[in-house]
C-alpha cells in the first residue's frame, strides 16, 4: 500500500474515532460519516458537487459547493484561528461565500 493511500486511511480512522468521542454515537456511524466526508471533499477538489446536511435546527439543507480554486472568487487569507476539525469548510457556488457545517451531519 503507498505511502499517501495509508495517510488517507489514517485521516479517516482519525475522523471516524473523533466523531465517535463528541457525539457517543456507534462507531460504525461515525466511521461511514468519515468515509462519507472524505469521498465528499475528493469531489468537490475537482469541481461542483451537490450534497445535503442537517442544519443545527434541524433543517434540511441542498448546497452545491466546491473546493475547487477555479470555481472561488475570492482570495483566501489566513487566519491566526486553529481549525476545527469537526467542521467542514466549503465554498458555496450560489451564495458566492464560504459556509460550513457540521461532519457529523452530512447526510
Amino acid at each position: 500500500m503507498s505511502t499517501s493511500k495509508r495517510n488517507e486511511l489514517k485521516g479517516i480512522m482519525a475522523m471516524a474515532w473523533r466523531l465517535f468521542r463528541v457525539t457517543g454515537e456507534a462507531f460504525a456511524e461515525c466511521l461511514r460519516k468519515a468515509w462519507a466526508n472524505f469521498k465528499l471533499a475528493a469531489a468537490m477538489r475537482t469541481g461542483i458537487v451537490k450534497f445535503y446536511y442537517q442544519k443545527v435546527n434541524g433543517e434540511v439543507r441542498q448546497a452545491f459547493g466546491t473546493l475547487s480554486d477555479k470555481y472561488i472568487n475570492v482570495e483566501v487569507k489566513g487566519s491566526q484561528r486553529a481549525k476545527n476539525e469537526l467542521l467542514f469548510t466549503y465554498w458555496d457556488t450560489e451564495k458566492q461565500s464560504f459556509r460550513s457545517f457540521k461532519r457529523f451531519n452530512l447526510i
